[in-house]
Formats: structure tokens, sequence, C-alpha cells
């Protein structure tokens, strides 16, 4: 059977999974730069991702000594860094927690385990989830930043299975920085910026088609102006 993929798509992987900060540096940034130098003359224009920043939060469970070191251990062993115990900053009685109260976990990555991480994120991990069909890109927040919630943490390929008593998830942050001019720092541009660095990045996206309609960013900036007014709306009158 005839393979999906161009030679041209084969070797760009290939290319990301040996080095992906590398294919970044050289490849990417010299390609939006030379296909659109006005959109991204100045280097310091070309979206880049800054940090991830992965999130568990086990809410009252993290008082159990055992569970809390159970997922400092699947952290350490996911992300190749020791997490952040992150802690209550004031006292809720509602909810019995109190002020600087154990509640969950936190890891920053940046530099080469940043990358490494990355590269499994793309290429080994989307593929272990049942069902997968593609990421969304409403995802983005207004800073141009994406987060996705995983659910479980088996699939990840240094976690055995056997050693897991509770499947837990957590959330993945991928914060990206991008010098624009303030006539384009807008939350569009950005959102625009990280889809771009989505797509050579290979990421699975799967409603990238709903914006093929529109012909301009003026259209789109209509559009999304019509479902922010909707949306106050719809808020006024709960």
């Amino acid at each position: 059977m005839r393979n999906q993929h161009s030679l041209e798509e084969i070797a760009e992987i290939h290319r990301l999974l040996e080095d992906i900060k590398g294919e970044y540096e050289q490849g990417i940034r010299a390609v939006l730069k030379k296909n659109d130098p006005i959109l991204f003359g100045n280097p310091h224009m070309i979206p880049k991702l800054q940090k991830i920043q992965i999130n568990r939060g086990l809410g009252l469970a993290a008082q159990n000594t055992n569970i809390l070191k159970k997922s400092i251990s699947e952290f350490t062993a996911i992300t190749g860094q020791k997490p952040v115990i992150t802690r209550a900053k004031k006292a809720i009685a509602g909810f019995k927690i109190r002020e600087n109260m154990e509640l969950g976990l936190t890891v920053t990555l940046r530099g080469s385990k940043m990358y490494t991480f990355l590269t499994k994120l793309i290429f080994f991990t989307f593929a272990q989830i049942r069902d997968f069909r593609g990421l969304s890109v409403r995802s983005f927040d207004k800073a141009g930043n994406y987060t996705l919630g995983l659910k479980e943490q088996l699939i990840f390929p240094e976690i055995d299975y056997d050693d897991v008593d509770q499947t837990q998830g957590f959330s993945i942050t991928l914060v990206f920085s991008s010098s624009a001019p303030k006539q384009r720092s807008k939350t569009l541009d950005r959102v625009l910026n990280g889809m771009i660095l989505f797509k050579f990045l290979r990421f699975p996206l799967n409603d990238c088609g709903n914006y093929e309609k529109y012909s301009s960013f003026s259209e789109v900036n209509q559009a999304w102006d019509r479902k922010k007014h909707l949306r106050r709306k719809r808020w006024s009158q709960e």
C-alpha cells in the first residue's frame, strides 16, 4: 500500500524526530522568514516555544503521603524533572482547605528537557490515546498559549501499567513567545502565530479547516467578534 505522506513530509518528520530544536532554529525559522518577510522580517516576531508547564491537581488526596509520592515519581519519570508541590494561598472553609495546604504538582520544562518532552508528546504519546481525532485550535487562550488535558498517565511509555493504582490526568500548557508590534498584538495574531508553529511541528490539529472559508483576517476577526457578543449576551441573560 502506498504511503499517505510524501517524501518531503517523511524527511521533515525524521528531522524533527532526530533534533526538533535544531530543526526549528535552522529550518523552521528560516522558512518562515523567507516565505513572509513582511510578517516575520524581525527575527523576534517569529513564534517560539518558550516553556512547557505540566500541572496536576490532587485536591484533598494530596494529604495522603502515598498518593503524593506516587504522583511525584510519575511526574519525574515522564518529564525527567522533579515537580514542585503547589500549595493553597488562602484558607477556604467550605472546601476544607487550609492555608499553605498541599493540593497538587507542577513542572516547568525549558531547554533540552522541553524539546525532549515535546518530541515524545507529538510522535509517541498522542498515538497511544484511544479514538484520538486530533487537537482543537479552540484551546488557545488570549495570550496565544495552548492548553490541553490528558485523562490518564498510562499513555506515556515510562509508566508501567502494573504500578498504577489509580488513573490520573494532568494539563499541559505550551507557552509561546513572540514580540509583535502594537498593530499586530491582538489575540487573533497570537493564536495564528501558534497555529503556524504547530503546523511546522506536525501537531495533530483537527479543525484548522474551519478557517479556510474566510478569505481574509478581517473576516475571521468579525466572526470572533460575533461569537464574543453572543457569549456576553448569554451570560447577561443568565
